[in-house]
């Protein structure tokens, strides 16, 4: 029985999502290295094992080290290298293959005064979002950190890696298929620039928009979707994916019901949804998507409906008027998140909707 605000989790639907990218990237013979920030779940994890992977994604070193104790030993880090956390680091190379991200030469030299077992790194490359890593046209700077890295005794090259984040702005498939063209073809340009030198380094890319609309990776060696996993309903506006491939759905109590604002007032805030929101195709800002109720999960979306505002704890839900009557305090009413990232990061675990519960990493010490 619901009495809190509850992570729902249809595992047929997440089986489906980590199914078809792994025969994505089979049909374009590429590596899939899923990010698991989304999930940070082992049972969800060991559901991508059942589809063949054996490289991961994660978003720290705390991560890496939850999943390394599940018996991954093939994880990138895809996070800025941060050197205070060296004895992390080292207790983490010693017994996996450890891959780190770098952007400049003073990081690869504070790396090596301070390693004690072997690491690859790739460059962090920025192809358009300008949030961190090396413009790909800077080649001056690229040139130097190579340099750096053919002098390192424990450091080894992995490749050029990017996220294109910036597709998360598209609102339709040409959209997403133009960041995809133009963020592959700066990476192709820079093999071409320095593959001579380094044979055998690969090009890595990963964003769910972009793996989930384009078909072609043939220009590419890897790539790291990690959302698609659950996909939310600001994929939905992206175009990445239909509602019926969202896998995880808030169940929230209904605690008021004020009919004459058409509006519900739902046991469900920032500390559960996170502040993330989006513009939905009307042209307002919303925090989720309203599901039907039905007892094997969910149903269709009701159009018209949004959690509009979201406090601490509390959410404010607006539904059509021919609607309204449909809801009473005590009633648990279903949303679609906006991010399921950020949702099941704060919700620390999922329950089924077969009312099983499946843990993740917070409660991991």
């Amino acid at each position: 029985m619901i009495t809190t605000p509850t992570l729902l989790l249809d595992e047929q639907i997440c089986r489906s999502n980590i199914k078809r990218m792994a025969e994505k990237a089979r049909r374009n013979n590429i590596t899939l290295r899923p990010h698991f920030k989304t999930h940070q779940s082992h049972e969800i994890g060991n559901w991508f094992r059942d589809e063949g992977t054996e490289k991961i994604t994660v978003s720290s070193l705390r991560m890496a080290d939850y999943f390394m104790n599940d018996g991954w030993k093939d994880i990138l880090v895809a996070f800025p290298v941060n050197i205070l956390e060296m004895e992390t680091i080292n207790n983490l190379a010693k017994r996996i293959r450890l891959s780190l991200l770098v952007e400049s030469v003073e990081i690869v030299r504070l790396l090596q005064e301070r390693l004690r077992s072997d690491v690859s790194v790739y460059i962090k490359v920025d192809v358009g979002l300008h949030r961190t890593g090396v413009s790909w046209d800077d080649h001056e700077t690229i040139s130097e950190i190579l340099n750096e890295i053919k002098r390192m005794d424990n450091i080894s090259f992995g490749g050029f890696l990017t996220h294109a984040g910036h597709s998360y702005n598209s609102r339709s498939i040409t959209g997403i298929q133009n960041v995809h063209n133009e963020s592959t073809s700066r990476m192709v340009s820079l093999r071409k620039q320095f593959f001579g030198g380094n044979p055998g380094l690969i090009i890595s890319v990963g964003d769910t928009p972009t793996c989930s609309a384009v078909e072609d990776f043939s220009m590419v060696d890897e790539i790291r979707p990690g959302n698609y996993v659950f996909y939310d309903y600001s994929q939905v506006i992206i175009g990445s994916c239909s509602p019926q491939q969202i896998a995880v759905v808030m169940a929230c109590p209904v605690v008021a019901v004020h009919r004459e604002r058409n509006e519900i007032v739902i046991y469900g805030g920032s500390v559960h949804f996170a502040k993330d929101n989006i513009t939905d195709t009307d042209g307002i800002t919303i925090f989720g998507k309203v599901v039907r109720n039905n007892e094997s999960g969910w149903g269709e979306i009701i159009e018209g409906s949004s959690l509009k505002s979201i406090s601490q704890e509390h959410g404010v839900v607006s539904v059509p008027e021919d609607v309204i009557n449909e809801f009473k305090p005590g009633d648990i009413i279903k949303i679609f998140p906006v991010h399921s990232c950020t949702t099941a990061n704060l919700m620390k675990g999922y329950q089924t909707i077969t009312g099983r519960r499946i843990s993740m990493m917070q409660s991991y010490v």
